[in-house]
């Protein structure tokens, strides 16, 4: 009775800190700007299945798509056991699920044990990578400090997981072969399940009872325990596009590549001016909303889609890695873009909860992201193309370039003439419109 007491205390307080979590996160994404992305819903169920749950853009790196999908299939798994020990912990029983489905249970397992094996091996590749091999794009400068020790945390948590399984599910197995185990009458002399049938006489048959006891619920324990710290520490680390990957994939920007759009507050602007009967002078109506912004300065210019793609980083580097202008030297970073705008939205989502939402701190995106980085983008979508998880930092950068030049009238001077002259020309060459066919009267 105390261990079910403990256990449903452990399970509200998880879920409920979570919960309490996922509703910041959520009013953080509503703060951006509205966009319809509900059409074609056919063909975006089928990119969600493609992209986030069939992985299909992961393959295009065969070795780290394996070692990721190993670790991505124990997670789906392992939720079966997951259940069970929500149940044992809420009832007080111990393997609930064994005697509703007997062969099928031991073989769920099994299979589950087999993805643990492979996510724990993919754990310490992903770690060697990181830490002594060093793939040039986990350790560019952005992912210095908290990001690398995000990174491996969640690689140490695996580790620790992975362990606790194997610890209740050994311990267990010479348990039940002793007739010991609280599932001691369920069926013949061995769980049978494929790694801790071998593994647990190995490491446990020198052990005594009450000390394997003790092993096996250590393990119990440290499973569920550990369910919930990583469940609690998603929503701080970039390993939430565990869950954010499938809604961000389903809401997926389905137009063409290169096809960039229009703003609503200078097509509305343009419709004003093409009007005979509009009075650029007329004061606007009582209640009129307040005229939009061209472009970006804040998060809060962004649509809710963008906010979404900040959240759903998984600071892989792809897109860094695939980017000509960083592959020339130069300071843009995708990945950094993605992460500068979900750093500024925690900010504005804390300030507004603490103050008000009408609080404002005086700063802006700019102060995350720099104009030398926004400009050094060759608008080539190599980024959103590599994503993963179809994330868009092209559309960030050019709404950012958008502000600076028509709120701002900044832009570097290599552009100024040609802009001049496609204003007073219609080109952006120098010279008359009228003189555009003179190439043909050379002889």
């Amino acid at each position: 009775m105390i261990s079910s007491i403990i256990f449903g205390i452990l399970l509200l307080v998880g879920f409920g800190f979570f919960s309490w979590n996922i509703l910041k996160i959520r009013s953080n994404i509503l703060l951006g700007r509205d966009i319809d992305r509900t059409d074609n819903k056919k063909e975006r169920w089928k990119t969600m299945l493609l992209v986030a749950f069939g992985q299909k853009k992961m393959f295009q790196r065969p070795i780290p798509a394996l070692l990721h999908f190993a670790i991505y299939a124990a997670f789906v798994i392992t939720q079966i056991e997951l259940i069970e020990i929500i149940v044992d912990g809420i009832a007080g029983t111990h393997r609930a699920l064994r005697p509703a489905t007997g062969g099928f249970y031991t073989l769920a397992i099994s299979i589950i044990e087999v993805l643990s094996v492979l996510a724990l091996i993919a754990t310490f590749a992903f770690l060697w990578r990181r830490n002594l091999l060093k793939v040039p794009r986990l350790v560019m400068n952005e992912m210095t400090g908290w990001p690398k020790l995000d990174a491996n945390l969640i690689l140490i948590f695996e580790m620790i997981l992975v362990t606790c399984i194997f610890m209740m599910n050994g311990a267990d197995e010479v348990l039940y072969n002793r007739g010991l185990s609280h599932a001691a009458d369920l069926g013949d002399g061995s769980f049978g399940f494929t790694i801790s049938s071998f593994l647990g006489p190995l490491l446990f048959d020198g052990v005594s009872d009450h000390g394997l006891h003790t092993i096996e619920r250590i393990g119990w324990w440290g499973h569920i325990t550990m369910v919930f710290v990583f469940l609690n520490y998603l929503p701080f680390s970039k390993h939430f596009h565990i869950l954010m990957a499938f809604p961000n994939t389903w809401y997926s920007n389905l137009e063409k590549k290169g096809r960039f759009t229009n703003l609503e507050s200078v097509t509305n602007e343009v419709k004003l001016m093409m009007d005979p009967t509009a009075d650029p002078f007329a004061a606007a109506p009582e209640g009129a909303a307040e005229p939009m912004r061209f472009g970006v300065k804040d998060v809060t210019d962004l649509t809710w889609k963008s906010l979404m793609d900040a959240y759903t980083c998984t600071e892989c580097g792809r897109c860094t890695s695939s980017c000509p202008a960083n592959q020339t030297g130069k300071l843009l970073s995708p990945r950094k873009i993605m992460m500068d705008t979900r750093d500024r939205l925690e900010i504005v989502g804390d300030n507004r909860r603490k103050h008000g939402k009408d609080y404002d701190d005086g700063k802006s995106l700019f102060d995350h992201i720099s104009e030398e980085e926004i400009w050094a983008c060759t608008s080539c979508n190599a980024c959103v193309q590599e994503c993963p998880v179809n994330i868009d930092p092209l559309s960030i950068i050019v709404d950012l370039r958008r502000y600076l030049v028509m709120e701002e009238s900044k832009m570097p001077s290599e552009l100024t003439g040609m802009l001049t002259n496609i204003e007073n020309n219609g080109a952006p060459w120098q010279f008359s419109p009228n003189d555009r066919l003179n190439w043909a009267n050379e002889e």
